[in-house]
């Protein structure tokens, strides 16, 4: 059993930024999430950032995500989105060429967790291209006993009549069903359109968590309507499968009643 907290779209701005176009106070919901991580019993194996660390993409905010993030007791395993600049990322977390896409391969728990690249610069939607498929293939054939959980901002087009920048592109959704096919893929998880929901993708199932930034009120049908709710999502994984428990975070939750340990197993 592998245990793991997905947070996305982290959108932190540091605040000699000069950002206005920020929803809430983004380093100070991370702060609190990370004391919320560190405190859980039994921790997580590990944590996931799936993007949009910060919202400009600017060095002092990257190193203000690193700052905080240096806190957790557990390892991180990080991926960029259509906000984040790779030369300000890599300036901070890589020493890497400017332009250099972020990818990444690391064995953690019983989990062999596999990060891809999908911005594209100048664009809101996600694309994979062909040196990052090389380095999927590879990836996957690595260590073929071990289940992959793989971590991309942009999750794959589920539908195609749907709104174009919401996912990587269909060819390259396309290339990524036949990539995947017969690999162990136990979930795919994503960020980007800051709502909780899980999507079966070729029998695979695509976690999205609405992150800290803010959220999108899913019964306003006609505009796209921004409004207040961070949260990550609590993750366990095990041989039957994964299971996925979305975690409200803000606005402030209001504590109504408590139903102590005793009282509760006694329930049936």
């Amino acid at each position: 059993m592998t245990r793991f907290i997905h947070l996305t779209d982290l959108h932190v701005s540091h605040p000699d930024s000069g950002d206005e176009s920020l929803h809430s106070d983004t380093p100070g919901t991370l702060r609190r999430v990370v004391a919320a991580i560190n405190a859980m019993t039994p921790p997580p194996d590990f944590v996931v950032a799936s993007g949009d660390l910060t919202n400009r993409g600017d060095i002092q905010s990257y190193e203000l995500v690193q700052e905080i993030l240096r806190d957790l007791n557990v390892p991180i395993v990080l991926a960029l989105g259509n906000h984040d600049k790779r030369e300000g990322f890599n300036a901070v977390f890589t020493g890497a060429a400017p332009e250099q896409p972020y990818v990444h391969q690391q064995l953690l728990g019983d989990l062999h967790v596999i990060t891809l690249d999908t911005g594209v610069p100048g664009r809101v939607a996600g694309s994979i291209d062909a040196a990052q498929f090389a380095f999927l293939e590879e990836a996957l054939a690595a260590h073929p006993e071990v289940p992959k959980l793989l971590v991309m901002h942009h999750p794959p087009r589920i539908d195609a009549e749907g709104l174009p920048w919401g996912s990587i592109d269909m060819a390259s959704t396309e290339r990524l069903a036949e990539v995947v096919q017969g690999a162990k893929v136990i979930g795919i998880l994503s960020g980007h359109i800051h709502i909780n929901q899980v999507n079966h993708w070729h029998g695979i199932p695509i976690v999205v968590s609405n992150g800290q930034h803010s959220t999108v009120d899913l019964l306003e049908r006609d505009d796209l309507v921004i409004v207040e709710g961070t949260g990550f999502a609590s993750c366990v994984w095990r041989p039957h499968g994964l299971s996925v428990t979305f975690v409200p975070f803000s606005p402030d939750r209001r504590e109504v009643t408590r139903i102590d340990q005793s009282r509760l197993r006694a329930f049936s």
